[in-house]
This record gives C-alpha cells, structure tokens and sequence, in this order.
C-alpha cells in the first residue's frame, strides 16, 4: 500500500471539489463525502441512498467489524439531498455506470482520486487521502487529538499524530526554524 498524504490546503481542496464537480456529480460527491464523514473508501461505496437520508450515518466498519455512528454535518446533509434527489432508496450512492445499481469498485475510485492529483500536481494520493484529509482538518478545527483518535478508531493518539500527517508538519515547522 502506498503511504499517502492529507490535503492541507482548504484552497485546494475547494479546488478539487470545483474540478471534480465539473468533470461528474458522484465523484464530487464522493470527494466530499469522503471528507466530510472520515470513512474508509470501502466502507463508503457500499452505502446505498437509504443509509444517509437520517441526521446520523450508523454502519459496521468492514475493517474493524465495529459499529460506527457518524453525524451527518448540515453541509454534507444539503449535497446529499441534493445528489440523491430523484434516487431510489435501495440504489448504491456512488453508482457504477457498468450495470444496474452497482457501486463503483475501488480502483475506479482510486483513478478518480489520482486524476484530481495529477490535475493540480498533488503527490501522496490515493483513496485513503479522504479519511486522512478528514482527520487532519477535524484537528485543526479541534486541536483535540483524543477527540480525532475516537473518530477514526485509532488505539493510540501517536498513531493518529502521524496518520494525519502532524508528525511531519511538526518536523518540517521545526527544522525550518533550526539553524546553526
């Protein structure tokens, strides 16, 4: 698995959100629900219209077998309506254009995600860069590390700490300072 990176930059990813828009609906939606909820790309194209018409989002996490209850923020709950205006209850969220009522698979997403990158010269990014996008503006916002560990399921706040890239951004901040 390749190591991937948050997408810092709040301009960027309006950025991201404008291209995506421009180019399909459910890959903007996918984007944006991807950093809005923190939720693991698997997790996420399983999700069928019925899952996100309520004010929380309750599901078994495919990797930890846990359940997991997400609020489903005002902002995300307006795109949601808006995309799903029209769709069926039982019809998957982000709909293959192979078949009928089939997800995309998680390679398709991956391209959809590689594209935004190359388009705005982004390195370090994949699916997983939602979930770690997420993570890391939860903690800006908060500056509460337990809160962003709980959030993501973390066992420990290091492994959150590095997750979101604030290792890094601490190091870099650090050594820029530094001189002998």
């Amino acid at each position: 698995m390749n190591f991937v990176q948050p997408i810092r930059d709040p301009a960027i990813i309006d950025d991201i959100k404008e291209f995506l828009k421009s180019e399909s609906e459910r890959n903007y939606m996918m984007f944006t629900f991807g950093i809005n909820t923190g939720l693991r790309i698997q997790d996420m194209l399983k999700l069928r219209v019925r899952d996100v018409q309520g004010e929380h989002l309750i599901l078994i996490e495919m990797k930890t077998n846990k359940k997991k209850w997400i609020k489903i923020n005002a902002a995300l709950r307006r795109e949601l309506k808006r995309f799903t205006e029209g769709m069926g209850r039982d019809e998957y969220l982000f709909q293959s254009r192979q078949g009928e009522n089939k997800p995309i698979k998680r390679d398709m997403a991956y391209k959809i995600m590689r594209k935004a990158a190359k388009r705005f010269g982004l390195a370090d990014i994949g699916t997983h860069t939602m979930r770690k996008t997420f993570g890391y503006h939860m903690y800006q916002k908060t500056k509460d590390i337990t809160l962003v560990q709980t959030l993501l399921n973390h066992s420990d706040k290091s492994i959150t700490m590095r997750y979101i890239g604030m290792d890094q951004d601490m190091m870099d901040a650090a050594m820029s300072s530094f001189g002998l």
